[in-house]
């Protein structure tokens, strides 16, 4: 209801705009008329007319009307928006008219009204409502059609996320089916395990829900799992802290949004270092130019990266600049993924977006009890 309250109201300011220029004419055709009673007579009738098929238009069923920008009741079509142009003409001149006299009374109250005048007047009133009329529905078809670009564009958006993401979602599970492989011969045991830790995490992610949001919550639960994988294959090599606010456990992310970055870093940073080390993923909000802001840390103590400052060119660097493609078709110039050493050694990654959603701290914390094996 407020959303069709919200642009009748809005209409009606633009009729009133009309009614004060109608008004200006007519005194100039008739200059022995006081402004005050012309604006009168204009505002009675603009004021019907735009009553009669604003809301008349409602009369009509849905499916005989053009969409608006919200999706809701338009304009009708064909001959019906013919037929309610006419209507709120006729029924706005007559009735505004006769409204005026009771208010105000004659317009020009030195003369007799003839029929000339009155021809004249009707003739002003046709052509101020075709042209109110023939306004409001050009208006209208461009802002349905602004409405359904960018819901093309919105649909085109989440199909890129998704191809993104399917391309994401191989590329982890070739790298530990190659694991996988190291393990079946250097320790069959711990090979079972892995599959086994595989084939839950595979349930987990490819039969959840391939919305493309989802909450932060579920994507920290999506890295515990495959931090667990990862601690099969590394042992106590490989330690991890997982540490979400509450109050930022529902803000929506794009799934498969960190195990890139934690993969990245397990392979280049925690696997070439023979003592291993610890993966820290923490989330946080800041503020920034264009308001709240969600921050993702991916830390790691490992060995950091090379001389020159570069990422890896190495498959790792295939999932940072997936990360980073995904957040600039989501949130554009607003988002940004930033690799840089760490203090102390290793690498950070840094992520911001926009926060859209959600003060204690939650930590999920383990620590694999496995020895190790050598890497692949």
């Amino acid at each position: 209801m407020k959303p069709i309250l919200h642009n009748a109201l809005r209409h009606y300011l633009h009729v009133l705009a009309l009614c004060c220029v109608v008004a200006v004419l007519t005194t100039l055709m008739w200059p022995h008329r006081s402004y005050v009673s012309q604006l009168a007579y204009s505002l009675c009738i603009g004021t019907i007319c735009w009553g009669t098929m604003e809301f008349g238009r409602y009369a009509v069923p849905r499916a005989h009307c053009h969409g608006d920008a919200e999706g809701g009741h338009g304009w009708p079509r064909g001959w019906r928006g013919l037929v309610l142009t006419v209507a709120g003409i006729l029924v706005g001149f007559y009735a505004g008219d006769w409204l005026a006299y009771q208010l105000i009374g004659p317009a020009d109250p030195g003369r007799t009204a003839n029929a000339r005048d009155s021809m004249v007047g009707l003739y002003i009133t046709v052509a101020a409502g075709a042209i109110g009329s023939f306004y409001f529905h050009t208006r209208g078809k461009a802002a349905a059609l602004a409405a359904a670009i960018a819901a093309a564009e919105r649909d085109a958006t989440e199909a890129k996320l998704k191809l993104l993401e399917t391309q994401l979602e191989p590329h982890m599970l070739f790298n530990t089916l190659a694991n996988l492989r190291v393990l079946i011969t250097l320790d069959p045991p711990r090979a079972v395990a892995m599959l086994d830790r595989l084939n839950g995490y595979l349930r987990a992610t490819l039969g959840g829900s391939r919305a493309t949001l989802h909450p932060l919550a579920q994507e920290f639960e999506r890295l515990a799992d495959y931090l667990e994988l990862m601690a099969v294959r590394m042992g106590a090599r490989l330690r991890y802290r997982l540490e979400l606010p509450e109050d930022l456990r529902a803000a929506p992310v794009p799934p498969l949004l960190l195990q890139p970055l934690v993969e990245n870093a397990i392979r280049h940073g925690l696997e070439p270092k023979i003592e291993g080390g610890t993966v820290t993923v923490r989330a946080q909000r800041d503020t920034g130019a264009d308001g709240e802001l969600l921050v993702l840390h991916v830390l790691d103590t490992g060995v950091g990266l090379p001389a020159d400052g570069a990422p890896p060119s190495t498959p790792g660097g295939f999932g940072v600049a997936q990360v980073r493609e995904r957040l600039q078709t989501l949130h554009g110039a607003r988002a940004s993924v930033v690799l840089q050493p760490a203090p102390g050694g290793g690498t950070s990654a840094l992520l911001r977006m926009p926060l859209h959603g959600g003060a204690g701290l939650r930590t999920m914390a383990g620590t694999a009890p496995a020895p190790s094996v050598p890497s692949a």
